[in-house]
């Protein structure tokens, strides 16, 4: 039996401290490396999955723990698909590497509502060019048969001519929507704005009494007018159905406003019913009442942010919006 001389216990010795120290450094490059790759995946703005062969999940990141119930409607396919879960669309990826499947899911919900607003507004904005040229023959011959009809026929014309007003009121706001908001400013006072509303208000048809209350003092604002009167009518209208689905037979509108250094504030308040999904309320031909085409309120935002000022909704006991320009 040989013996192990001290030089050879000693040149093991350093073998064995080398091979130890060389493990140490590849296992520390190994906690590198996957710590990297974790931060990595949890950078990325989609969820990630990584499974092992038998369905346990090797990796994952934040977003995908979020949406541990849509790994379960997944399916590991070659090429890239759409599933729906809770509302929302998403776009699946998946890949393979030896024993593992790789899956992202990102969420395409906005994308696909650009989408199908821009398809919606480019239909929207060709049946309104279609529209037009009969709404304005009804609308001339309106008025020339409402000079020459019997005195109690006159309601029935003027009927006609507040359909077809709201009718180019809806074609103005679609036709807006397809082609986006651009503010031209001028000067111009209050009251010229009023007058512009008082008769937007004459041509939309209501039954109940309503009281309108508007600033009456005097100033000056510098925007588009033609927007601004938009803008209001809007408000305004959408305040009038509001009273007119209510119980009581009469109802007030309130304009008021107020201003510091740096914007006109209005807020606009009515009686009326209360306001259903208020999420809903800033969404593209999405209505919260029955006669609306969806558009008003999401025009009457885009206006306010066309001219660098804002619309929200006022959370209190009144019921109203607050509109934000800049003086």
């Amino acid at each position: 039996m040989s013996t192990v001389t001290p030089e050879e216990l000693n040149l093991l010795i350093e073998q064995t401290y080398k091979v130890e120290n060389e493990f140490n450094e590849l296992k520390s490059s190994y906690a590198h490396l996957q710590d990297t790759v974790e931060k990595v995946v949890e950078f990325l703005p989609n969820a990630i999955w990584i499974v092992n062969s038998d369905n346990t999940i090797f990796l994952q990141n934040s977003q995908a723990r979020e949406l541990w119930e849509l790994l379960k409607l997944l399916e590991y396919k070659g090429d890239d698909y759409e599933v729906k879960f809770n509302s929302r669309s998403y776009l699946v990826k998946s890949s393979t590497y030896k024993d593992k499947v790789m899956l992202s899911v990102t969420d395409i919900t906005e994308q696909k509502r650009k989408e199908n607003l821009a398809t919606m507004g480019q239909m929207a904005a060709h049946l309104s060019h279609e529209i037009r040229n009969p709404i304005g023959s009804i609308s001339l011959l309106s008025s020339t048969l409402k000079k020459r009809v019997i005195a109690e026929n006159i309601p029935i014309v003027e009927e006609i001519q507040k359909s077809v007003s709201r009718i180019d009121r809806i074609i103005k706001a679609t036709l807006m929507f397809s082609k986006g908001v651009e503010a031209t400013k001028e000067p111009f006072s209050w009251n010229t704005l009023k007058k512009s509303i008082d008769e937007s208000i004459e041509y939309y048809a209501y039954s109940k009494d309503i009281k309108f209350i508007f600033p009456e003092q005097e100033f000056t604002i510098n925007a588009d007018k033609d927007l601004l009167e938009m803008l209001f009518s809007n408000f305004i209208i959408n305040a009038i159905d509001a009273i007119e689905l209510d119980e009581e037979e009469e109802g007030v509108i309130e304009v008021i406003y107020d201003s510091d250094e740096i914007d006109h504030i209005f807020k606009i308040y009515d009686t009326g019913i209360a306001i259903e999904n208020k999420k809903d309320l800033f969404e593209a031909f999405k209505s919260t009442k029955v006669k609306g085409n969806g558009l008003g309120l999401v025009l009457s935002k885009q206006i306010a942010e066309a001219h660098n000022g804002d619309v929200i909704l006022l959370d209190g006991e009144r019921k109203g919006f607050q509109v934000k320009l800049p003086i």
